[in-house]
């Protein structure tokens, strides 16, 4: 099978590319991660060269998991817009195949899009993807972030774009807003060929609380910054379904991939291709072996002939809450052959959930280890679900550190589909 994919008209021999970022810089760059096997390259943004901050990165670590969170204060590419664009078109010739796609940015003028559009497309590139979501440093100057927040400029823009374009044009949208899906009509349309979500989120990354100075750092002071990395997948996962039922136009999922079940995910929720950033920042280039070579083995797995087949097959699943079956009933079930004595599903359930598992107490079990204001009665180590009580909230499930040893089971209990929906308008007289 392939995994080649056809991408509004911009084709690739896989679906994954590289994010503009700090691994799409330079000539040197492209050239290895496509040699590596990467579907294409989106060039680091565009535009009037900046002035970046020497210290310009952080991390948000949990326990030995590095980097589950990044955060960046760094603009647009630095170097002179006629030096990328050379380097860009030297990619683009030693790489036919594969796609070469210019970011940009430049002020809100009419004449100043015409003219980068016009010297990005010279350079032979397969595409254009206008930035309209950084949203530090270039929302401050009235770009990035401050045009993609406001539907009205985003369409206004992207149509000035598409009088000069002659290739497709990719609207990147901005996270930092309360309705993305307005941002993804309003491209569509300013005549957007696709568009491409998300960008990164505002945020602050930590505080130093030896030194009591933000992070990252620039002398004593600090400022907000865009995240990214694998915790923003649920967002992006989210804001990408959300476009996916409201636009046609083809969707580029971004936001925290890293494995190829990530990429699966998007997918699934909607995307024809994704981009990567963060997870070549953190593991390097070849990390695009494993996400090849998963994908493909998933699709045959699955009996797809493609990327296209799997391409939205979740979002017709995507409903609002008052559409789901309220007398739906599942309940916690504990494998005794799993069970590892821990006791953490009843302390969650006891304290942050609902009170429905008993636990038990077996030889050797410190009373330390469990509750310390329950006493434990002398039997077997592993805790009781009271399956009448038991809500099916799922907590337990995922706290629980063994692997399958607690099924959510389903609960035939011969009730017939209810929705909240349905419940409201019985209760209204209009059922």
């Amino acid at each position: 099978m392939s995994l080649e994919i056809n991408f509004a008209g911009i084709r690739s021999p896989n679906p994954f590319w590289l994010a503009s970022g700090p691994p799409t810089n330079t000539l040197g760059q492209a050239v290895r991660a496509l040699e590596a096997g990467w579907g294409g390259v989106v060039w680091k943004t565009i535009g009037e060269p900046v002035v970046n901050t020497v210290s310009r990165y952080g991390g948000l670590d949990r326990g030995r998991e590095k980097l589950i969170g990044f955060n960046n204060i760094e603009l647009i590419s630095d170097r002179p817009a006629e030096v990328n664009l050379r380097e860009m078109a030297e990619a683009k010739r030693r790489f036919p195949r594969h796609a070469v796609i210019a970011s940009l940015m430049v002020e809100s003028r009419r004449e100043a899009w015409h003219e980068i559009v016009k010297r990005a497309e010279d350079t032979g590139c397969d595409g254009l993807e206008l930035n309209f979501g950084c949203p530090h440093g270039m929302s401050e100057r009235g770009m990035g972030a401050a045009v993609g927040q406001v539907p009205e400029y985003t369409e206004m823009i992207t149509a000035w774009v598409k009088e000069a374009a002659r290739t497709p044009v990719i609207v990147k949208l901005t996270p930092n807003i309360t309705d993305v899906a307005r941002l993804a009509e309003a491209a569509a349309r300013g005549g957007a060929d696709a568009i491409s979500l998300i960008n990164t989120i505002n945020s602050i990354i930590g505080v130093n609380l030896d030194t009591l100075e933000p992070l990252p750092t620039v002398g004593g002071l600090g400022t907000h910054g865009g995240y990214c990395g694998p915790a923003v997948k649920p967002i992006a996962l989210n804001m990408v379904a959300a476009c996916a039922q409201k636009v046609k136009i083809p969707i580029c999922g971004i936001g925290g991939i890293a494995t190829w079940r990530d990429a699966a995910e998007f997918i699934a929720l909607g995307a024809g291709t994704v981009q990567v950033c963060t997870a070549v920042m953190h593991y390097g280039f070849r990390i695009v072996e494993d996400l090849c070579d998963g994908l493909e083995q998933y699709l045959q797995r699955r009996g797809l002939a493609g990327v296209d087949q799997l391409r939205g097959v979740v979002t017709p699943r995507i409903t609002d809450w008052g559409h789901l079956d309220l007398n739906y009933k599942i309940v916690a079930r504990i494998d005794a052959r799993k069970c590892i004595g821990c006791h953490l599903c009843y302390i969650a359930c006891e304290d942050g959930a609902h009170q429905c598992i008993e636990p038990n107490l077996g030889p050797g079990m410190e009373r330390a280890q469990l509750h310390p204001r329950v006493s434990y009665p002398a039997g077997m180590r592993v805790p009781r679900v009271r399956e009448d009580e038991c809500v099916g909230c799922n907590l337990c499930a995922l706290v629980c550190p063994v692997e399958g040893c607690i099924e959510m089971a389903r609960v035939e209990n011969g009730l017939p589909f209810e929705s909240w929906s349905q419940r409201q308008a019985k209760g209204c007289g209009t059922s």
